[in-house]
C-alpha cells in the first residue's frame, strides 16, 4: 500500500533550474543541437524518432488521426496482447448518453477480485479507450476486471460531459460488482497524461459524491492545474518534448470552455486548484523532471500528503512526457512502470 512516507524524489529533481535562476536563464540559451543533453541517455534514440505532437484548433483533426509512435528500441510483443478486449456499452448518468468502454476480463465471475477503471490521455482533446500492457499483464496475474472509458473528448463536449461518463463508468463497476465478481472495496482509478487528470477529477468526485468508495488512484505524469503554461509559467527546461505549453493552453481551455488560466475555472473540478485535499484515496503520482507537469504534479503530491492522503511520488530524471511509452526499454521505463504496478498489486490484495 502506499504510505506517508514514500514520498521519494529523484535526487536531479533537486537539481533543476529554479525560476529566474542564472542556471534558468542558461538553461533558456542552450543551442539547438544540445536539446537533448538533459534526456536520460537511453531514451535519446526513441525520443528522436517521435513525430511533432503540437495541437491547436487548426490541427486538431490530423493530431486526432495521427499515426502510432515508432520506437528505436520497442519491448517484444506481449503474450497478454493476444487476448481479447471486449467493447461495451453501459448505461450514462441520467440524463446522459450511453457511455462506451474497453474491457479486459482475465477472470470473468471470479468472487472478490479487484477493478481499475482507467482513464486514457490525449490532452483531454483525443484519445480513445485503450489499457496498457503492463496493466493487462497485472489484471492477468490477479484476476482484475479493467474498464476504460471513451469518455466524450473537448472541445466538441466540456469538463462536464467527460466528467459524467467516467463517473457512471465507476458507477457501473461498484453497481454491477456482484454480477462481475467485484469487491466493492477493492476498486481503483487510474490514467496517463490527461487520463491521469481525468482519474483525479474522479477521485474527487466519488469524495464528494459519496456512493464508491477507492481503493487508490492510479496518476501517470497526470495533467492537473489548467494554470500551468497560461497564468503560471513553465519551469525553464521543462515541456519542450512531447507537451508544450501551447498545447496545454489549447487543451485546457478546450476541456473548460473558458480560457486556461483564467478566473472563470469551474471551483473544486480542477484538482491542482482544489483546497480541500482530505479523504482522497491513496496515490500513485509519478513524473519525469523534463516534462511540462512537474511542478503541478509535486505540488499535488504535497497537498495530498499535507491532507493526510498516503502518497508515492516517483520523479524520474531526464524523463520527458511519457517516455515510458516512448522509451518503453529504457532502465528508468522499465523500474517506472513496476513501481506503480507495485503499487496497484499492493492496493488490490
Amino acid at each position: 500500500m502506499f504510505s506517508r512516507r514514500e514520498i521519494l524524489i529523484g535526487g536531479a529533481a533537486a537539481a533543476l533550474p529554479i525560476p529566474g535562476s542564472r542556471s534558468a536563464r542558461a538553461a533558456q540559451a542552450i543551442p539547438s543541437d544540445a536539446r537533448f543533453a538533459a534526456v536520460d541517455p537511453q531514451m535519446i534514440d526513441d525520443l528522436k524518432l517521435l513525430r511533432p505532437m503540437d495541437v491547436s484548433a487548426d490541427n486538431l483533426a490530423a493530431f486526432r488521426s495521427r499515426p502510432a509512435t515508432r520506437q528505436a528500441h520497442p519491448l517484444p510483443p506481449s503474450p497478454v496482447s493476444r487476448l481479447p478486449l471486449k467493447t461495451v456499452t453501459i448505461p450514462g448518468l441520467a440524463g446522459q448518453p450511453p457511455v462506451g468502454t474497453v474491457q479486459f476480463d482475465p477472470g470473468p465471475r471470479k468472487a472478490g477480485r479487484g477493478a481499475v477503471v482507467w482513464m486514457h490521455g490525449g490532452g483531454y482533446v483525443a484519445g480513445a479507450a485503450g489499457i496498457p500492457v503492463a496493466l493487462r499483464e497485472a489484471a492477468l496475474a490477479h484476476g482484475w476486471l479493467v474498464v476504460s472509458v471513451d469518455y466524450r473528448l473537448a472541445p466538441e463536449a466540456r469538463l462536464t460531459a467527460s466528467l459524467a461518463d467516467n463517473y457512471a463508468a465507476l458507477r457501473w463497476v461498484h453497481g454491477q460488482a456482484e454480477v462481475l465478481g467485484v469487491d466493492r472495496a477493492r476498486i481503483a482509478v487510474g490514467g496517463a497524461s490527461a487520463g491521469g487528470g481525468h482519474a483525479a477529477m474522479l477521485a474527487l468526485a466519488a469524495r464528494d459524491r459519496g456512493e464508491v468508495p477507492l481503493a487508490c488512484q492510479v496518476l501517470i505524469y497526470p495533467m492537473l492545474d489548467d494554470r500551468t503554461g497560461s497564468s503560471r509559467p513553465a519551469r525553464p527546461g521543462t515541456g519542450e518534448f512531447v507537451w508544450t505549453a501551447a498545447s496545454n493552453r489549447f487543451g485546457w481551455s478546450s476541456l473548460l470552455g473558458v480560457p486556461a488560466g483564467s478566473a472563470g475555472v469551474l471551483r473544486g473540478v480542477v484538482p491542482g486548484r482544489c483546497n480541500d485535499l482530505a479523504g482522497l484515496p491513496p496515490a500513485f503520482i509519478g513524473v519525469g523532471t523534463l516534462d511540462l507537469f512537474l511542478d503541478e504534479d509535486i505540488a499535488y503530491a504535497g497537498a495530498l500528503a499535507a491532507a493526510g492522503v498516503a502518497v508515492d511520488l516517483a520523479v524520474v530524471p531526464g524523463a520527458f512526457h511519457a517516455f515510458d511509452g516512448i522509451a518503453p526499454t529504457a532502465r528508468a521505463s522499465r523500474a517506472f512502470t513496476a513501481r506503480w504496478v507495485a503499487g496497484l498489486t499492493a492496493a488490490l490484495t
